[in-house]
């Protein structure tokens, strides 16, 4: 298995329009993308529950882009910590703090500051206290290995 990209790739360029497009998504949600976005999309097509969905803020579902739901795995236990990695505007981190709890910890890491900023406010507009928003990437985690801060199991992107 190959440990670095075979072709030419500018790995800065790549993560600058990354972000640039989720930074678009962010501030305008429903605008032309070439993926599928919001909480219908959630619901019908990844089978996320439509309840659960319905107690997110809409600024959070609406800039939804998943690729799949972790959700429908096993349910989360009370008290666990759970890192989401790629966690967007927070609909995953979101409900997986439901889950766990106000015992529990939902650490949502995302390279894009516009996502990250509506993941906090959606955390505030619930209460939901337990969740931490942090800045980083998928391959260089801000989150402490080995200590209390290790993730479930279930731990992934969203």
């Amino acid at each position: 298995m190959a440990i670095a990209c075979p072709v030419d790739l500018d790995i800065l360029k790549l993560r600058a329009e990354i972000r640039s497009i989720y930074a678009r998504v962010a501030a305008d949600p429903s605008g032309e993308f070439h993926f599928h976005r919001g909480p219908h999309y959630a619901a019908q097509r990844l089978h996320y529950d439509a309840a659960e969905l319905s107690r997110l803020p809409g600024t959070v579902t609406e800039s939804f882009a998943g690729v799949g739901n972790p959700h429908a795995i096993a349910p989360l236990p009370a008290g666990a910590t759970v890192v989401d990695i790629g966690c967007g505007a927070g609909t995953d981190l979101l409900l997986a703090a439901f889950h766990v709890g106000p015992r529990g910890r939902a650490i949502g890491v995302d390279m894009t500051e516009a996502m990250r900023d509506r993941a906090r406010r959606g955390a505030t507009a619930r209460g939901l206290a337990q969740v931490e928003v942090r800045e980083g990437e998928a391959a260089a985690l801000p989150v402490e290995g080995e200590s209390d801060e290790t993730p479930s199991p279930r731990s992934g992107a969203s």
